[in-house]
């Protein structure tokens, strides 16, 4: 299979899925190496594709539907699970992560999560690669931006969040 076809072959199977593909399971499916899919990824990202890494694989970013809402968060890594709970159990999805560090300035980083699985992936991710979340950079402050399908689920999240004790909303 030519470079060509093979991105084209990504973009089609990333347009048809409804969870993220991981870039494993695409060279698979093109019978490349795993490298191979992160180079051609990062050429269609080049070319103007909405593609996105999660901690399951990639996607493409479709047009946003809904409401959509940046809220500042503040917790331990421990309350990480809770936060997330909060979000996907009460109807919404946190699209990213966002921190301000004091030499990089924003950082950004998707997340897709909106279901209790992902949530899980995406703890084990997290626990697996002994990585440490961004927030942990900025003292536990954050922001996250929250997709819902409507208002209501959106009054429904950040409520969950606040009662909770997840937002930071006095600083």
């Amino acid at each position: 299979m030519q470079a060509f076809e093979r991105r084209k072959r990504i973009l089609e199977q990333l347009e048809t899925s409804q969870t993220p593909v991981s870039a494993t399971a695409l060279a698979e499916l093109c019978g490349v190496s795993r490298q191979i899919i992160v180079g051609d990824v990062a050429l269609l990202r080049a070319g103007g594709a909405n593609v996105s890494a999660t901690p399951r694989g990639y996607i493409l970013t479709r047009q946003p539907q809904g409401v959509r809402r940046t809220v500042a968060c503040v917790h331990s890594a421990e309350d990480m699970s809770g936060e997330l709970y909060a979000i996907v159990d009460n109807g919404g999805e946190a699209v990213d992560v966002i921190v301000e560090h004091p030499v990089y300035g924003q950082i950004t980083a998707p997340l897709h999560v909106r279901a209790r699985c992902d949530v899980e992936a995406f703890l084990e991710k997290i626990t697996s690669e002994r990585a440490r979340p961004l927030s942990s950079l900025t003292d536990g402050v954050h922001l996250h931006t929250i997709a819902c399908p409507t208002q209501a689920d959106m009054n429904r999240v950040v409520e969950a969040l606040r009662s909770g004790g997840f937002l930071f909303e006095n600083g």
